[in-house]
């Protein structure tokens, strides 16, 4: 799939929001697996604390959406995300995740979803020139700097871990 061949369809509108919001990010997609933090680490050789894990979250009484975008490495602090909402949280299922994002779990990325989705980035995110993040597929993904994750999904920086 990699060196000039066409890409999937999820993996092309994540490549399609990146442009159209003016950034030269190019989405890539491997034969290797980047399902997992780990994986995608190893797929294009970084630290795993360098992957962007973009975890769906939904509110209980709202009913809303929650993006968090995660350092590899960490594991989200739910109590940290619900203090910041004043609302408790909980993990949706597939389907809501799909409905949401446009997207299966294993490839959301931090853009381009059906709806505009409230947006915490992982602070410890801040301190890595280079991240990585899904891009539609658990096989896709493309390369950006921490301002750019910042510019890109206007999300709220604070500690999740």
């Amino acid at each position: 799939m990699e060196n000039g061949t066409s890409l999937s369809n999820a993996a092309q509108s994540v490549q399609n929001a990146l442009s159209s919001k003016g950034f030269p990010c190019k989405v890539i997609e491997l034969q290797a697996s980047t399902r997992t933090a780990q994986d995608a680490a190893t797929a294009v050789g970084c630290r795993v604390e360098q992957i962007v894990k973009s975890l769906i979250f939904r509110t209980v009484v709202t009913q809303q959406p929650i993006l968090v975008l995660a350092s590899g490495g960490n594991r989200v602090n739910e109590k940290a995300i619900e203090a910041s909402l004043g609302e408790a949280i909980e993990k949706p299922d597939a389907t809501f995740v799909r409905e949401v994002t446009g997207f299966a779990i294993g490839g959301v990325p931090p853009i381009g979803h059906i709806q505009t989705v409230k947006t915490f980035i992982d602070k410890d995110l801040l301190q890595y020139e280079e991240l990585w993040a899904a891009a539609g597929t658990p096989h896709a993904l493309f390369s950006l700097s921490s301002s750019t994750l910042e510019q890109l999904t206007n999300g709220s920086v604070i500690s999740i871990s």
